[in-house]
């Protein structure tokens, strides 16, 4: 985590106790006057108090819509690349990220209804799947029931390497784990290359996109943002990942407290371009496990689609 991002994160953990240390404060001396007085009617309400009152309760509003309502509420971000590396056919991505399935129910069935409503060409998955060994059966039912009729292709994030390492996620899915791989997808007589990368590969990405037909639209998996300076020059049209969450908290006008990239905010979310390739961080799906908060605030979870057609 960046020396920013501990600053921030202390500075909002500070605040939070600060405003429910005062308001606890408060409500302790309210029940004093009570017992000492023996009528609520002796206790006097300054602006001061009155305007603590309502930082508190707002902030309990906010956790409860963060965990009872944005939580659940998919987002779909679609956008048209125009290449001229296309001449008749488009195809159609639809990526996914940070499931993070857990014991509880979350947006696996929504996450199927909304991808395959799109009919896409090619699903891609860029880590991130598994929080508790539990949810495995429904991870797995959830993959397997998306409908990509040209490929479903996915990359280790940080939870496949250091919490699942011997777990086979993808069994019987329809998924292919990506590894310092290209796959060419074919449409007719027009072809798209996609490359993948384990998080615990940085150091290979290189030798790896050295090797792309760069006369192909070249897309790129990974599952953070961390490589999009690194691979300058090397052909990339498109670079998916995901891991931010957005933040998964993130605050009006500032955006997100952490992201745990070595960037920071600089790529916090969203589209961003650099020398030619189109760099996606997609907010993902699920919740990192506690004692992470269970909520997303101003980072909805996200479904992206992209239509890659000719220019």
């Amino acid at each position: 985590m960046l020396l920013r991002e501990e600053i921030s994160l202390l500075l909002v953990g500070l605040l939070f106790m600060a405003i429910y240390g005062l308001e606890f404060i408060l409500l302790t001396s309210y029940v004093v006057v009570w017992i000492r007085r023996g009528s609520w009617r002796s206790i006097q309400l300054t602006r001061f108090d009155v305007a603590l009152h309502v930082l508190a309760v707002t902030g309990i509003l906010c956790l409860l819509y963060g965990h009872f309502i944005e939580l659940y509420w998919i987002e779909t971000n679609a956008m048209t690349i125009r290449t001229p590396k296309l001449r008749i056919a488009g195809f159609r991505i639809v990526q996914i990220s940070d499931l993070h399935c857990d014991s509880k129910p979350r947006n696996e069935k929504r996450t199927v209804q909304i991808v395959n409503q799109f009919k896409p060409d090619i699903v891609v998955l860029t880590g991130d799947c598994l929080n508790h060994a539990s949810a495995l059966p429904r991870l797995q039912q959830m993959l397997r029931r998306l409908d990509a009729p040209l490929g479903k292709l996915a990359v280790k994030g940080n939870f496949e390497i250091g919490h699942w390492p011997g777990l086979d996620l993808l069994a019987d899915t329809g998924f292919r784990w990506l590894d310092q791989d290209t796959v060419t997808v074919e449409k007719g007589s027009e072809k798209i290359d996609i490359s993948g990368l384990s998080l615990d590969r940085p150091q290979a990405s290189r030798d790896l996109l050295q090797k792309v037909d760069r006369d192909h639209f070249n897309v790129f998996l990974f599952h953070t943002p961390d490589l999009i300076e690194d691979i300058r020059g090397l052909g990339v049209d498109l670079y998916l990942c995901g891991h931010t969450h957005g933040g998964q908290v993130a605050l009006p006008l500032y955006g997100a407290v952490i992201t745990l990239s070595k960037f920071g905010k600089k790529y916090e979310s969203g589209r961003y371009e650099s020398d030619h390739t189109i760099l996606y961080v997609n907010r993902g799906l699920g919740l990192e496990p506690s004692p992470a908060p269970q909520v997303r605030f101003f980072a909805r979870p996200e479904i992206a689609v992209f239509d890659i057609v000719p220019k």
